[in-house]
């Protein structure tokens, strides 16, 4: 299996990943869900980190720091971080946002590395559903400093259009900020993976076509 096969296989076993019939936040009637809330242990916050890093070296992303938006963010940076180091032999910086300016101490609205003009810099996240996790965060960095964005890393790319828009979060993303984000898998890779059967689902294959159909995006 490719590395994204394994990671798709990943999220079913650990109960990220679910077939069935789910109404989303956006009010859409969907056959599947992705519940990244259910990782909760070392191992797989381990096994996470090594995906993560897998997807930054296949796609050549060159930076010098990770930063992980609060609050999911922040444990995905650091295991891939970790990841990049033991496995790739790339020791990269981290940081993450506070919520509120630190008044006292070192004080700083980043924890970690400080960032600097010209730093080129990766984000990592979990899932993009409207990129307002990214709109958040911009402000805070461009108040740090003048860094780069050498793209931004999710687990997965639903390539679903927006309620307002007939691109996907991740495309209005690119076209609003020049941001590229990067994703682990896609659902077109999901839905392969129930194809070719890598996980269970044949008996979801239909309808996870015909929302793909009715919403998607390529």
């Amino acid at each position: 299996m490719t590395y994204k096969q394994q990671f798709i296989k990943f999220m079913v076993e650990n109960g990220v990943l679910k077939f069935g019939e789910f109404i989303l936040k956006s009010g859409r009637k969907a056959p599947y869900f992705i519940n990244t809330g259910n990782y909760k242990s070392g191992a797989q916050l381990a096994k996470l980190g090594e995906y993560y890093a897998q997807c930054i070296v296949d796609n050549n992303i060159v930076a010098e720091t990770l930063v992980g938006p609060a609050y999911k963010g922040i444990p995905l940076a650091v295991t891939t971080a970790v990841a990049l180091a033991e496995r790739h032999g790339v020791d990269l910086n981290y940081c993450f946002d506070r919520k509120e300016v630190k008044d006292h101490g070192e004080g700083g609205l980043f924890v970690g590395k400080q960032l600097a003009d010209g730093e080129k810099i990766v984000i990592i996240e979990d899932v993009m559903t409207s990129g307002k996790a990214l709109r958040e965060l911009l402000p805070k960095l461009k108040a740090a400093a003048n860094v780069e964005i050498a793209g931004m890393v999710i687990s997965v790319d639903r390539m679903e259009k927006g309620l307002e828009s007939e691109l996907s979060a991740v495309q209005e993303v690119y076209k609003e900020f020049g941001v590229k984000v990067y994703s682990i898998v896609t659902m077109a890779d999901i839905i392969e993976a129930i194809e070719s059967g890598i996980i269970d689902g044949a008996e979801y294959l239909q309808k996870m076509k015909e929302y793909r159909g009715k919403y998607g995006v390529n």
